[in-house]
């Protein structure tokens, strides 16, 4: 306790309350991703295709429901806070296989049951991937008429899913729309999957639900494999259509150019829009969808969430898939890094650094930046998890690998 308040008190000469910031870390939900367990395969199917790749074959992914929200459940022991669960509709729970487009609430009941008994919310995602029908990378915005149809309708039945989570859980439930469409080499148009992309929405979205309940996101991608050259959904047409549509325009930090910080685009989205949404997760290179790590992008990424005082209009998910180490470790560190970054931004005397800024007093504002790095933030962030009754430091690595030599390894 002697270290947390003498970092405490350190914080304090600079003007931070860290009582107060750990008041407000401590009402904050992240979204984590079902799909890190499996590798995003899913129940429904036995392959990943899609433009989406998961590398590695590290022992004791989970092979069926029981095991994922076993790996989830130990997961979620180890990361402080009480936080939302990200589901694909590949996940669904049933009996005899339904077909993605007739997809219903009660084909997720389980998740529901699941999430009340933790205090969880959900969050939701129609699956246009790993499906015969997106063989060839195009879904909504698909020349075959057939093939549009069946994605509308299993977009249109995912908004009633997730609006249902919101409901029955009390806790609005995102549904983010992504798809993979787009051509490996130069198309001859550009301008006719956009025009067919752009209807098929119109539809999706026609029905009105309750924003207490649902909140409607789109997603952009700059490529992704197979589909090189061209990309139907990019970032101009999703941020135009959500501003136009009074949607939520989902930034997934992995879908830019690598020159391109997400960290510098939320204050400018936030200026025109009520929210926004994020994927979380970290690129090398391209889209590689790597663990998070507490590097300096997620600092600058919860800094500017913080500074634009946005913690409650902006939806936090997780999206990385590795499959090359420990499944729930790779969860534990990501979700715990998350959590560091948006601690480390709230522990940082933003009204003081605007005012340097404002000034025009550069040199102290680089002065003071700099030397709030070095300050006792590892004493802060310890105390945040004996608060929340999670281990501090490794600690919880120790809980993982008991779990990996008593439970993943006899899978």
């Amino acid at each position: 306790m002697s270290r947390f308040s003498d970092a405490k008190e350190v914080y304090q000469e600079m003007g931070v309350n860290v009582d107060a910031a750990l008041e407000k870390l401590s009402k904050v939900k992240i979204s984590m991703h079902c799909w890190q367990g499996d590798d995003v395969i899913g129940f429904d199917s036995q392959e990943l295709t899609g433009g989406i790749a998961a590398t590695g074959n590290y022992p004791g992914k989970a092979t069926n429901p029981e095991e994922l929200m076993a790996d989830i459940d130990k997961a979620l022991s180890l990361i402080p806070g009480k936080h939302k669960l990200n589901l694909h509709a590949s996940y669904a729970i049933t009996a005899e296989k339904v077909e993605r487009d007739k997809l219903e609430p009660k084909h997720f009941h389980a998740w529901v049951d699941f999430a009340k008994e933790r205090g969880l919310g959900l969050d939701f995602n129609p699956t246009l991937f790993s499906h015969a029908k997106a063989a060839d990378n195009l879904t909504l915005s698909s020349p075959d008429d057939s093939i549009r149809r069946f994605w509308i309708d299993h977009c249109k039945k995912t908004r009633k899913i997730a609006a249902y989570f919101g409901k029955e859980l009390g806790c609005t439930a995102l549904n983010n729309v992504w798809i993979p469409d787009g051509y490996k080499d130069i198309p001859g148009d550009r301008l006719g999957p956009r025009k067919r992309l752009k209807a098929a929405l119109d539809e999706i979205f026609q029905e009105k639900y309750d924003k207490k309940y649902l909140a409607d996101s789109v997603e952009s991608k700059v490529f992704g494999l197979g589909v090189e050259s061209y990309t139907v959904g990019s970032h101009e047409f999703y941020m135009n259509y959500a501003a136009k549509n009074n949607l939520l325009c989902l930034l997934d930090t992995g879908h830019f150019h690598p020159t391109e910080m997400v960290s510098d685009k939320i204050s400018a989205m936030l200026l025109f829009a009520d929210q926004l949404a994020l994927h979380i997760s970290r690129p090398v290179r391209w889209d590689s969808d790597h663990v998070v790590l507490f590097d300096e992008e997620l600092k600058e990424i919860a800094k500017e969430i913080v500074r634009c005082d946005a913690l409650d209009r902006v939806f936090i998910g997780l999206d990385f898939f590795d499959a090359s180490i420990n499944r729930i470790s790779a969860w534990v560190v990501g979700m715990r890094n998350m959590e560091k970054a948006l601690l480390y931004a709230l522990l940082m005397p933003h009204q003081a650094l605007k005012k340097m800024q404002d000034e025009k007093n550069f040199t102290q504002l680089m002065a003071m930046m700099e030397e709030l790095k070095t300050l006792p933030f590892g004493d802060i962030w310890n105390q945040y998890c004996e608060q929340q009754e999670v281990p501090q430091g490794m600690a919880w690595f120790t809980e993982v690998q008991k779990y990996e030599a008593h439970v993943l390894s006899k899978r």
